[in-house]
């Protein structure tokens, strides 16, 4: 289980948080949860985000992974985590940017081989970019960066899905394709999803909404 435990982050007042659904509260996330956070601009969206898959720490409160605090674990074991257990979909993306989007995918695949190599032909097809599979990940629009960086996420084993903004660049039917490849995967998975935006997400049925601030 992930357990968020009364965090914020230390560069908000307690005061800022107050009417919040999520900071400063205690959150338990069970296995195959959805959770949708709608986030306003600078309500600390991307910082959670940051937070959960351990890469920044400015905040107050426990975030514990099966019962062990995020703070205690080492690199080695953040690592363990981030290969077998949590995957995540960041705002900015963060592929490789010389490499092609095949070399991004294969990258990630090997580092589990959690899938066979003809997955990401078939993904690609049904996200509409297997025309840019040998394209530098630079080179590729910001929609298709998108929806590489969903596959790349997808490619591991993960108990937790993290996905900051996954489909800003998306227009409604990409993003239903995308989600619907998500919500897929999560499910053969048996794995949490949480889902941070700007606004509700539509083609996110069956979910637990928070505010992450009123």
């Amino acid at each position: 289980m992930l357990q968020i435990d009364r965090i914020r982050p230390s560069f908000f007042e307690a005061s800022t948080c107050t009417h919040s659904e999520l900071w400063l509260q205690r959150i338990d996330v069970e296995p195959g949860e959805r959770i949708q956070i709608q986030a306003p601009s600078g309500s600390g969206k991307t910082s959670l985000t940051h937070f959960l898959y351990g890469i920044r720490k400015e905040y107050i409160g426990n975030i514990r992974y099966d019962e062990v605090d995020a703070r205690s674990m080492d690199a080695d074991a953040w690592a363990d985590l981030r290969r077998e257990k949590l995957a995540v979909v960041f705002q900015d993306m963060r592929l490789f940017a010389e490499p092609t989007l095949r070399t991004n995918f294969e990258i990630k695949r090997q580092l589990t081989v959690h899938h066979p190599e003809s997955v990401i032909e078939s993904w690609a097809i049904r996200l509409g970019i297997e025309h840019r599979l040998d394209t530098p990940a630079k080179l590729c629009s910001y929609g298709e960066q998108q929806r590489a960086s969903i596959i790349r996420a997808l490619l591991q084993p993960f108990r937790w899905l993290l996905l900051d903004e996954p489909f800003s660049h998306l227009d409604d039917a990409n993003a239903k394709k995308a989600m619907d490849l998500i919500l897929e995967e999560s499910e053969r998975q048996g794995a949490a999803i949480l889902l941070s935006d700007l606004e509700i997400v539509p083609q996110y049925p069956r979910t637990r909404l928070l505010r992450l601030l009123a």
